[in-house]
């Protein structure tokens, strides 16, 4: 479901992947750093694994400096501890942006 999720904002224009770092956040295509400031989440996905809660991920849609693209963490235990420091200055898009379970 991750990977189906993937191609289906890939299509909706979200092509680059970004990758947590200190400050904000990579686009891996673009080669950029992007300041949390800069960055608005437009929708997120969360994924549960049905025989094992360790399969737990999450899925966002992000727009940053001009790039669209998609973030991949862990949820619960194993999530990123940089991620989760970024994304606690980050945006979550109210309107427009669908949010799903």
């Amino acid at each position: 479901m991750l990977m189906t999720s993937m191609e289906e904002l890939a299509r909706q224009g979200f092509t680059d992947h970004f990758a947590a770092v200190t400050g904000g956040l990579r686009a891996l295509t673009h080669r950029m750093i992007v300041p949390p400031k800069d960055v608005v989440i437009d929708e997120y996905r969360r994924f549960e694994g049905v025989s094992d809660p360790d399969d737990m991920a999450i899925l966002y849609a992000v727009e940053a400096g001009g790039v669209r693209g998609t973030l991949v963490d862990a949820f619960g235990v194993y999530a990123d501890p940089v991620l989760a420091e970024v994304l606690s200055h980050i945006a979550i898009r109210p309107c427009g942006g669908r949010q799903q379970p």
